[in-house]
């Protein structure tokens, strides 16, 4: 029941105010805009994802991580190797219940393609604070280019819920910046 029900019971037969037609006819110019300019972005955002992806057996995927972390393995935090691939290089990342593994520590300005899987259920890799996020499905290689432009810590997090240790799964991606390094390794050498 209305407050104040219409003049005639069947209120689509009453006339539209004026006031309402404009508001109509600039939603839908809004809206067709923002149609417009989804497909425009796709083209000039330059933050599209690749489309690159394959059919992968998990047990084969995850034989492929833990080659690639023995290979390129520097260091270990909580048990968990850090790697630091080489410039360019193919990075491999695993989702499993419930982590990231390995950590990864990367090179400021450098372009690296980063696979990514999981071997058991389907997760949402997240990077913080920056704004990717992609499901990563068992069964399935993503992969993505990545071109690092601030050096920092990154933290990975799964924004699909994958069951009771959902919130601790968390991962990292370091990126360095050499040309800092260098410039703070002479600094302190004059002192």
């Amino acid at each position: 029941m209305a407050a104040t029900p219409p003049e005639q019971r069947i209120w689509w037969n009453e006339p539209i105010e004026r006031v309402e037609l404009i508001w109509i006819f600039i939603a839908f110019l809004w809206g067709l805009f923002m149609f417009g300019f989804m497909i425009a972005w796709h083209f000039i955002g330059q933050q599209n994802l690749s489309k690159e992806a394959y059919r992968i057996a998990p047990t084969a995927y995850e034989q492929k991580v833990e080659n690639f972390a023995k290979q390129f393995q520097v260091r270990e935090e909580q048990g968990i190797p850090v790697v630091k691939p080489k410039p360019g290089a193919d990075v491999y990342l695993l989702a499993r219940l419930w982590q990231w593994w390995p950590i990864l520590e990367l090179e400021k300005g450098q372009s690296y393609r980063i696979h990514l899987s999981s071997i058991d259920w389907q997760h949402g890799f997240s990077l913080q604070p920056t704004n990717i996020n992609i499901q990563v499905h068992p069964g399935y290689e993503h992969v993505i280019s990545l071109t690092p432009t601030e050096s920092g810590a990154f933290g990975i997090v799964c924004n699909e819920f994958c069951g009771i240790g959902h919130h601790t799964m968390t991962g990292k991606i370091y990126v360095t910046d050499k040309k800092q390094a260098a410039a703070d390794q002479r600094l302190a050498e004059q002192r």
